[in-house]
């Protein structure tokens, strides 16, 4: 295969034409190179329009999904970013690229430690992976610019409106398989927010976001 056409190919047939065409994220997709985040068994799968398999169940978002959560959040230089979910790193690698600071937070050792090793082999010192918990948001670093959310949940909760600075955004895929819509959130005053609703999609529910069972045993 030949890696730099596949890539190719990847944008202009799959990325743009979902309405990605933001010259600094289209140029930041050939920087960044996905198939050092994807799993040795699914390598061949880098560049294709699916979603792959990681540790514990999750899932890599596609290629065009991450590029228009990139496009969509409008990430600036000195801005720093919390993201749920790190998964293999790879989203944290392209916001990195585009921000100050990473903070993501990650529920699953595995998932922690396999993104930390590929950060590390791709030069991306500006994020910090924690171990954690992320369903109410991450409190310590907050305020934060930007807030991405990479996994679906049934409505947002409030504990992310008040870890978001006036004027920061957070991207949140919010609804019940199979009807989610992708929304940008803005905290435009400190007690006003305003929403725009981007597309619909479906993907997995963020894993933190179990609702606990009512039974004890």
């Amino acid at each position: 295969m030949n890696i730099e056409q596949a890539r190719f190919n990847m944008i202009e047939q799959q990325i743009r034409p979902w309405d990605v065409l933001d010259p600094d994220v289209l140029e930041l997709l050939m920087v960044v190179k996905r198939e050092d985040f994807v799993p040795a068994a699914y390598k061949n799968l880098a560049f294709v329009d699916t979603e792959i398999p990681l540790a514990g169940g999750e899932y890599m978002f596609t290629p065009k999904l991450e590029a228009r959560i990139l496009q969509e959040v409008g990430l600036k230089k000195h801005e720093n970013v919390l993201e749920i979910g790190t998964g293999s790193g790879y989203m944290a690698a392209l916001l990195a690229y585009k921000g100050r600071h990473v903070t993501s937070v990650e529920i699953l050792p595995e998932l922690k430690a396999l993104a930390e090793k590929n950060l590390a082999d791709n030069g991306v010192s500006n994020v910090t992976v924690e171990l954690g918990n992320g369903a109410q948001g991450w409190a310590a670093g907050a305020p934060f610019d930007v807030i991405v959310i990479s996994g679906g949940l049934p409505v947002l909760p409030e504990a992310f409106k008040q870890q978001i600075k006036v004027g920061g955004r957070i991207l949140a895929i919010l609804g019940t398989s199979p009807l989610m819509t992708a929304n940008v959130i803005t905290r435009v005053s400190d007690n006003a927010y305003s929403t725009v609703k981007l597309f619909e999609t479906d993907v997995k529910p963020l894993s933190q976001a179990t609702t606990p069972s009512p039974f004890t045993f």
